[in-house]
């Protein structure tokens, strides 16, 4: 199938996972574009979308929620996986409890939403320089590390499932 892994980025870590996802579901066959969504000039030649972008204020990017506002109606009538880039990874102590929180927060702020078949709220990559002073302070303050916390083994199985819910029931992971 003919796969779009959208993405928006603001530091470069969403663009690096969303390869990482397009890299893997190309190994069952799947004919894969891996591309910023407001590079996008044909969604429809698409079957099948993976749409992500990173978090800033608990939603997308703009140029990802105008993609996704765009293409509302194709989006509702294809098989549709979405994930957000945020930094629960970096979070700890109590903060670390309200990470499950912000994933219904963000598919809330979405416009239109479309029908979506799973979403994923993953880790990225933190850096002290990504934020504007306030930012370090209240990340400081609230006990957050810098580091890159993406978890490439889960990112591969949430791959590897997005692959097997659209193969057949005979297929088998890479090098399975």
């Amino acid at each position: 199938m003919d796969v779009l892994v959208g993405y928006a980025t603001a530091h470069g870590s969403t663009r690096e996972i969303a390869c990482r996802l397009g890299g893997r579901l190309a190994k069952y066959g799947h004919t894969v574009d891996v591309r910023a969504m407001e590079r996008v000039e044909r969604p429809d030649t698409y079957q099948v979308f993976v749409l992500g972008s990173a978090v800033h204020g608990m939603a997308w990017l703009p140029e990802a929620q105008d993609f996704v506002r765009r293409n509302h109606r194709l989006l509702g009538v294809r098989p549709v996986w979405l994930f957000s880039v945020g930094m629960p990874g970096a979070l700890r102590g109590p903060w670390k409890r309200l990470a499950d929180r912000e994933a219904p927060v963000i598919l809330k702020n979405l416009p239109q939403l479309p029908p979506f078949r799973g979403h994923r709220l993953l880790s990225g990559v933190i850096a002290r320089d990504q934020l504007s002073r306030g930012g370090r302070l209240r990340f400081r303050l609230m006990g957050c590390r810098y580091g890159d916390f993406r978890d490439w083994a889960a990112i591969e199985e949430w791959a590897d499932r997005i692959a097997l819910d659209l193969a057949p029931c005979d297929s088998r992971p890479p090098g399975g």
